[in-house]
């Protein structure tokens, strides 16, 4: 039960960080802003997968 909590605020946390990044990086450079928005998509699917067990 630790470790699921533990790897869920995790994965949480590097989804808004991964959402951070894109957000600023929107008006700069859209290529670099979408790998990340990609990723966080992809993470958020882990997290929604985590969900799904408990």
């Amino acid at each position: 039960m630790f470790g699921f909590g533990n790897k869920k605020d995790k994965l949480q946390a590097r989804y808004n960080k991964l959402m951070q990044e894109s957000y600023e990086l929107s008006t700069v450079n859209r290529k670099k802003s979408d790998q990340k928005r990609a990723e966080a998509e992809e993470i958020e699917r882990k997290l929604d997968e985590l969900e799904q067990q408990a």
